[in-house]
């Protein structure tokens, strides 16, 4: 909720930031990262920071400390995440010195048909209800990371959330916000008043919350592991509720659900190695974005000038109308993964934009053709592992549909399915949906550097840019990086997942701190400027000082959030 004060020029910046005393708002108010030796934690409830602090301390690896967070984060924070939405994450493993890309996503009914929505007239999937609910793939999620990562039970692990979920919490400033808007949207749906309300409101800010049919789903999954959540009575619960509301999510569907590994993929940008995850999700639209930012030299472009802002927007549009036409469940779609996040097509793409004049219309790249809300927490252990970890609802809260007596919502990710054939992203049963959540990490040398993640929807890779010329090109610290104020370009034809991003040059909105200079500046190039309130995304972030042995941590002020360690 806090706002940027006021920009100024880049060499002021570089003046203010590494003064000995700092002037909050000049150039922007900041503050000091976090530093510490044996373990770092950085969410967006600093409740949950201090539960995978507490975690680490007993000798919990970083996956187990994420795993707290997360399932505390479910508790604190349901506005943005909990056990029933999905759940990405990347980990560098000290051991084998490697990096190692999980996809938790669910997939949508298999009983369910494109015929079936075409037949009722849907021109779209409903946000709200039974139809647009996936298999939640957090669960599952939390069980293989542990598996091959954690080092204590995982009932140690989840043991501090549902100790919060019987005793209860005070609900945090942002949070009640968000909750309290949620509520006249999603009380129709049964199950939701009775579980998410205190008395059909909102808990407000200091207000203590508490759980009890959470704590009970969290302690069955403690004791009888994934299957107690996919294969158990609670996965006949979720089934008979979605049956009930006129859904077709099965038991079968959420019985053969599986996550999987995946192998991270990069580009290099002026020396460092950006890592993403491939698609369904849009994590590659960040290393398109960069690829192409990577052919200008920003050591001449200020920071917040409107040269800056324009070639930013001009890569990002370039990379989301790919985005609307490539990215996809690769069970369905072959996505052309490496030639998208090629230096060749980024110079192609490069050309395409102009010095001084905004595109107004983009086409996606022609491929060659061959023979034939949400949360984002990172954390790190004493041992050097660090993990990147996003999960969310979508939406919010989710759909609304509420199980009786589970203690929390389903997320609505398959509304971000296409409902005409044709398209990389048409809905299909069994198929995993485009996905906005994306975690992220930076290698320096084949050697972790930071794990970062920019919370937000259609925000994220965005923002993930944004962090990446922040730190390399403009060289501000950790939580500077963070609180430095932010761009977010919006097309203005389709919703995220579609296949045509923009044709009329979309917004810009700026953040507050960007100078009227700026903003004229970017008129007179043709785009349209809004100073928009937000979303400008969440920010966590751990940083490895190789050569000090420290870790640093941060965590911005636009959420409730903290990054803490020991």
């Amino acid at each position: 909720m806090n706002r940027i004060l006021l920009a100024a020029s880049c060499a002021l910046f570089t003046c203010l930031a590494h003064a000995g005393d700092r002037i909050n708002g000049l150039p922007f108010a900041t503050r000091s990262p976090v530093l510490a030796t044996h373990g770092m934690v950085a969410t967006s409830v600093p409740l949950a920071t201090q539960i995978g602090l507490d975690v680490l301390k007993k000798g919990g690896t970083a996956v187990d400390a994420a795993i707290a967070a997360n399932a505390a984060l479910g508790l604190m924070e349901p506005v943005s995440n909990g056990v029933g939405g999905d759940i990405f994450a990347i980990v560098w493993d000290a051991k084998t010195q490697k990096l190692y890309g999980y996809n938790g996503s669910g997939r949508s009914p298999k009983s369910l048909t494109l015929k079936w929505f075409q037949d009722h007239d849907y021109k779209a999937i409903p946000p709200l209800g039974p139809l647009p609910v996936n298999v939640p793939g957090c669960v599952d999620g939390w069980f293989a990371l542990h598996d091959r990562f954690g080092k204590l039970p995982i009932k140690d692990d989840l043991a501090p959330a549902i100790a919060y979920a019987r005793e209860g919490f005070p609900v945090t400033q942002l949070i009640a916000y968000y909750w309290k808007l949620s509520v006249p949207r999603l009380s129709k749906f049964p199950g939701f008043t009775e579980q998410m309300t205190l008395n059909g409101r909102a808990p407000a800010e200091g207000e203590i919350w508490k759980n009890p049919n959470l704590a009970n789903t969290l302690e069955a999954i403690a004791h009888g592991g994934r299957d107690a959540f996919y294969k158990g009575k609670i996965a006949h619960t979720i089934a008979d509720y979605i049956k009930a509301q006129g859904g077709f999510l099965s038991y079968e569907d959420l019985a053969s659900h599986h996550g999987e590994w995946v192998e991270p993929v990069s580009t290099n940008y002026r020396g460092v190695d950006v890592w993403e995850l491939p698609p369904n999700g849009q994590g590659i639209a960040t290393l398109q974005m960069l690829n192409i930012l990577e052919g200008f030299d920003f050591s001449k472009i200020p920071f917040d000038s409107a040269e800056h802002v324009h070639l930013f927007v001009e890569a990002k549009k370039l990379a989301y109308e790919d985005r609307a036409h490539f990215y996809a469940d690769p069970d369905f779609f072959k996505v052309p993964v490496s030639w998208l996040i090629s230096k060749d097509y980024a110079a192609q793409r490069r050309k395409l934009i102009s010095p001084d004049r905004a595109l107004r219309s983009v086409e996606p790249g022609q491929e060659p053709k061959l023979h034939g809300d949400t949360i984002y927490l990172t954390t790190a252990d004493r041992w050097g592992n660090m993990v990147s970890l996003i999960q969310s609802n979508y939406r919010g809260m989710g759909s609304g549909m509420t199980p009786p007596g589970l203690g929390f919502g389903l997320q609505d990710r398959g509304e971000l399915f296409v409902l005409r054939d044709g398209f990389a992203n048409t809905y299909a049963p069994g198929k995993r949906p485009f996905h906005t959540i994306i975690p992220s990490f930076i290698t320096k040398d084949g050697k972790p550097w930071i794990s970062f993640g920019v919370m937000g929807g259609d925000m994220q890779p965005q923002g993930h840019v944004q962090i990446v010329q922040n730190l390399v090109d403009y060289h501000m610290n950790l939580q500077e990086a963070g609180d430095a104020p932010r761009i977010q370009h919006e097309g203005s034809t389709s919703p995220e997942g579609q296949e045509t991003e923009m044709t009329d040059g979309g917004w810009v909105d700026l953040e507050s701190g960007f100078s009227y200079s700026t903003v004229r500046g970017l008129m007179e190039m043709g785009h349209s400027v809004r100073f928009a309130h937000g979303p400008y995304g969440g920010y966590q972030a751990i940083e490895w000082d190789a050569k000090n042995g420290v870790y640093i941590g941060a965590s911005e002020g636009r959420k409730d959030g903290q990054a803490a360690g020991y």
